[in-house]
C-alpha cells in the first residue's frame, strides 16, 4: 500500500466514494486537515477558509497530543481513551481510508498518521505536497466546517514502544539518536522555544530540511542515502526526536518511505531540557557535553 496520495488520485477517490461507486479501497475515504504550525498553532480559522471538500479538522493540541506537565515535553502523546474519541468525533469507522495533509512539510499530518497507524488503522496515507499541490493541481477548496456524522472506529494500545527520557539517553550511546531539529538548534546556538539550548549527548543531527523538497518528500533512494549518512540503515536501533515529538513523527514517516525502521522519542527536547540533571551538549561534535540543566 502506498504511503504517499497524489492531489489527482485523492480526488479520483472522493469523487468515486460520493458517487456510491467502487474504488480501490476497500471503506469509505475520510479526510483530516492537520493543520499546524509552531507560530500558529491553530488552524482552525485556516480551516474555515478552505479545505479539501469534505475534511475534517484535526486540532493537533487537543486531539492528537495531551496537556502536561513542563518535564513530559510540549506535545505529550494522548491517551488510547481520548485519541478514540477524536477519532470517532472525525467520522472514522473501522475499514475507512483515512488521508491526512496541512499545509506545512506534512508535520501535523505525520503526527496523525503515526498514531492512527499505531493504533490499529490499517490503511492512512498521507496528501504528497499537502493543501498547496491539491490547489496547484486546479483541484477545488470548500469553506465553513465540517461537522462528521460520528463514527465507531476501534484503536489499540500503540503498536511498538516509544522511548521514555531515559531509553533515550541509552539509545544515544547504544544505537542512533537522530535529532531532527534545524542544526543552528541542535548545536546549542539558539532555541526560541525551550529553556535551554543543544542536545542530546551523542545525538546526531538531520535536518528536517534536508528529507523533504519544499512540501514534498524526497524520493526513497534520495531518503535512504541521507538516512545512511548519520549511520541509520536497515536493522539499525534508531530513535527520532525533535522539540515536542511532531517533527519526529515526519520524520519517521520519511524513513518508512525509505523502507527503514524509526522510532519516537515523543518527549523530546522540550522534556529533556525540562528534566533537572540531564547534561547537555552543544556544537557540531558527538561529546561536547557543556552544561547539566
Amino acid at each position: 500500500m502506498a504511503l504517499l496520495l497524489t492531489p489527482v488520485e485523492l480526488d479520483v477517490l472522493l469523487r468515486a466514494d460520493r458517487s456510491g461507486g467502487s474504488t480501490p479501497t476497500s471503506g469509505a475515504v475520510r479526510v483530516l486537515d492537520v493543520r499546524y504550525r509552531l507560530d500558529r498553532p491553530d488552524g482552525r480559522p485556516d480551516h474555515l477558509d478552505g479545505h479539501v471538500p469534505g475534511a475534517v479538522y484535526v486540532d493537533l493540541e487537543s486531539e492528537l497530543s495531551r496537556h502536561g506537565r513542563a518535564d513530559e515535553g510540549r506535545h505529550p502523546l494522548p491517551s488510547l481513551e481520548a485519541l478514540q474519541a477524536a477519532a470517532r468525533s472525525w467520522g472514522l469507522n473501522d475499514g475507512d481510508t483515512v488521508v491526512v495533509y496541512d499545509d506545512a512539510r506534512s508535520l501535523g499530518a505525520s503526527r496523525a498518521w503515526w498514531l492512527l497507524t499505531r493504533s490499529g488503522v490499517a490503511d492512512v496515507r498521507v496528501l504528497d505536497g499537502g493543501l498547496s499541490a491539491w490547489v496547484a493541481a486546479g483541484l477545488p477548496l470548500e469553506s465553513g466546517d465540517v461537522a462528521a456524522t460520528a463514527g465507531d472506529v476501534t484503536l489499540h494500545p500503540l503498536a511498538e514502544t516509544v522511548l521514555g527520557i531515559d531509553e533515550a539517553d541509552a539509545l544515544a550511546a547504544s544505537g542512533v539518536l537522530v535529532d531532527v531539529r534545524a542544526a543552528e538548534r541542535y548545536r546549542g546556538e539558539v532555541d526560541p522555544v525551550d529553556p535551554v539550548a543543544g542536545h542530546i549527548p551523542g545525538a546526531v543531527n538531520l535536518p528536517t530540511t534536508h528529507y523533504m523538497d519544499g512540501e514534498r518528500f524526497r524520493d526513497a533512494a534520495t531518503l535512504r542515502e541521507l538516512f545512511a549518512g548519520v549511520g541509520i540503515v536497515p536493522g539499525t536501533e534508531a530513535a527520532a526526536y525533535c522539540g515536542s515529538g511532531v517533527t519526529a513523527a515526519q520524520a519517521v514517516f520519511a524513513a518508512e518511505l525509505a523502507g527503514l525502521e524509526l522510532r519516537i522519542f515523543p518527549g523530546s527536547w522540550s522534556q529533556w531540557s525540562n528534566t533537572p540533571g540531564r547534561p547537555v551538549a552543544t556544537g557540531p561534535a558527538l561529546s561536547d557535553v557543556t552544561a547539566m540543566i
